[in-house]
């Protein structure tokens, strides 16, 4: 993933919209970055919490902000 780019590996931030909306999808790539910007607690977190407040908030800061919530 890019750093300063769009969320999700780097893509659009429209297709980094779509996969934030479906919440399987979401709650796996949002794992996969925590993991992969080095936040081991904030990808332990999003297994545990992944399918209710921080999708919420993925999907609220994506569309006001276009980032992901980042935790940590």
């Amino acid at each position: 993933m890019a750093k300063g780019g769009s969320d999700y590996f780097g893509l659009d931030w429209i297709v980094s919209l779509i996969l934030c909306i479906i919440p399987f999808t979401s709650w796996i790539c949002g794992i996969i970055t925590r993991i992969q910007d080095g936040k081991i607690l904030a990808a332990i977190i999003r297994i545990f919490f992944g399918f209710n407040i921080i999708w919420i908030l993925d999907i609220i800061f994506m569309i006001l902000n276009k980032k992901i919530f980042r935790l940590l």
